[in-house]
């Protein structure tokens, strides 16, 4: 795990989107950063769309960068639920 730094500013919003939306900062932070990967990877997706993908990557264990980049999402993973996931 790294240290990230941002802004106050970002910092303040986190703190309020994460707590309208009963999620730690960091994992509201992760959530943003999950979804703007994904949308500037699949840039002709909607967040309705991307939400959709996050769930089947869930189901399949876990988003993975490097299948997402390839375009492989919408297949089942092919590895087990990954491990060490903070919510």
């Amino acid at each position: 795990m790294g240290i990230v730094k941002i802004s106050d500013q970002m910092h303040e919003n986190l703190r309020l989107a994460s707590t309208a939306l009963s999620r730690s900062i960091n994992s509201q932070a992760e959530h943003w950063m999950r979804v703007g990967m994904l949308a500037e990877m699949y840039p002709d997706l909607d967040h309705r769309e991307i939400c959709q993908m996050l769930v089947r990557a869930e189901l399949a264990g876990g988003l993975d960068v490097a299948l997402a980049a390839n375009g492989g999402l919408d297949q089942p993973a092919a590895t087990g639920r990954r491990t060490g996931k903070q919510h």
